[in-house]
């Protein structure tokens, strides 16, 4: 196992997510890569309008880049002392399909991401990026759960 993705959306999971891929990585010698897939920003060229004519959105999802970029780095930082290797990726895509890609671009051997735990009918309404990714995945998948509301 030489490369291991931690699929990180800043939530209540992600300290579990960071754990378990970090004593992964740290038990087979494995890069670890940090991953957070933020959704693309929205277009309305279907109904007429172009970016120009909604500036705001275009800001806002600058805003959520960096954000995003910021929240890496600090987690990165917190891990830099036990994985002098790791890295950091932002993407910019549906979170499914953003994971997918990069573990197939980055030749991953394993991808470790947390599960909220929604019930059914939210799951339905909203999908599941954890079950889509047992679904569709290419390399192993570990799915870490979040730990529960005290």
């Amino acid at each position: 196992m030489k490369t291991i993705v931690a699929a990180v959306d800043f939530s209540n999971a992600t300290l579990g997510v960071l754990e378990m891929a970090g004593s992964l990585a740290k038990a087979y010698g494995a890069q670890l890569h940090l991953l957070h897939v933020i959704e693309q920003e929205p277009t309305y060229t279907a109904y007429g309008f172009t970016p120009d004519e909604y500036p705001v959105l275009h800001e806002f999802q600058e805003e959520a880049k960096r954000r995003a970029a910021r929240k890496l780095e600090d987690l990165l930082a917190s891990v830099a002392g036990d994985f002098p290797g790791a890295s950091v990726h932002l993407v910019e895509d549906s979170p499914l399909h953003g994971i997918l890609d990069y573990v197939k671009q980055s030749n991953a051997d394993l991808v470790v991401l947390g599960s909220h735990g929604h019930g059914v009918v939210a799951s339905l309404l909203l999908g599941s990026v954890a079950e889509g990714m047992v679904r569709k995945a290419v390399v192993p998948t570990l799915i870490i759960p979040a730990p529960a509301p005290a």
